[in-house]
Order: structure tokens, then C-alpha cells, then sequence
């Protein structure tokens, strides 16, 4: 019993950064289409949208991280594609940026709820079958980028 305020709030750390993750998609977008600076677009989703139960400080470091970072993200997921990069979806491209984000920067976050929570992403906003795509590349730079969690994985997966 005494596990489930801690399991409670594990849930709700998990709601408020699916939903940063939801909004700093959109906002990435934004500047990638619209070339708006940062803090603009951030303060107008303050503004726009619901961010009470948002995980606002994960929110804020992916729409600043991410744009930072461009270059040492895309070296890491660039090797994988097996298309140009101005061939991708500007969609997948965010989403990708966003995957070897917390890959490459986030230690602290899982490989897999990197790779998954990209992927729930990639089938709601994504093209079709966009979600195998990511997934497929995701896991390629997770087995460099996260080498001995992954190879921990695989050895408790198979025994």
C-alpha cells in the first residue's frame, strides 16, 4: 500500500511529459514552418492552451534543447534514413529530433518510453505507416546511443 502515492505520481509525471512531448511537437512544427523565434511561440501556447497538467519545464527544454541541437541530432539519426533528408516528412523530421533528443540528452528517460512515447506520436500525427519508419531509425541510434541499456535489455530479455 505504502507504493501507491509514489506509483500515483510516477502516472502523473508520465501524463504532464506525454502532454509536453504532445505540445512541443506542435511548437516545433511551428518553427520549423513558420521560422516564428522560440520564446514567441512558446508564450503563445502559455497562452492558446490548457498547460495546467503540463509538464511545463520539459516543454520548455524540448522547444529550446531541440533547435540547439539540430546538427549533433541530426548526425545521429541521418546515417539510419534510407532517404534524403529534405525527403522527409516535416512531421517525422520533429518527431525524430524529438526521439534522439531524449535519446542523446536525457539519460534519465528510458530508451524505450523514448522510442515509444515518439512512436504514439508518429501514429497520431504522423503519415500512415510513419510510425514504423521512426521506430526503425529510433532504434538504430538507440543501440548506439544507449549501447549498454540496450544490451542490458536484450540480456534479461533472452535470459
Amino acid at each position: 500500500m505504502a507504493n501507491r502515492p509514489e506509483q500515483h505520481a510516477k502516472n502523473q509525471l508520465a501524463a504532464s511529459r506525454r502532454k509536453a512531448r504532445h505540445y512541443a511537437l506542435q511548437a516545433l512544427y511551428q518553427w520549423q514552418m513558420a521560422s516564428q523565434p522560440l520564446n514567441v511561440i512558446e508564450a503563445q501556447f502559455q497562452i492558446d492552451y490548457d498547460m495546467k497538467n503540463v509538464d511545463k519545464a520539459f516543454f520548455h527544454e524540448l522547444l529550446h534543447n531541440i533547435p540547439a541541437k539540430l546538427s549533433e541530432l541530426q548526425a545521429a539519426f541521418e546515417p539510419h534514413l534510407d532517404r534524403q533528408l529534405d525527403d522527409l516528412d516535416p512531421i517525422e523530421l520533429c518527431l525524430l529530433y524529438m526521439g534522439c533528443y531524449e535519446l542523446l540528452c536525457r539519460i534519465d528517460v528510458p530508451y524505450k518510453v523514448a522510442i515509444n512515447e515518439t512512436v504514439n506520436l508518429a501514429k497520431r500525427f504522423g503519415a500512415t505507416d510513419g510510425y514504423r519508419y521512426i521506430n526503425g531509425v529510433l532504434d538504430q541510434v538507440a543501440a548506439s546511443a544507449r549501447e549498454l541499456e540496450v544490451g542490458a535489455e536484450k540480456k534479461r530479455r533472452d535470459g
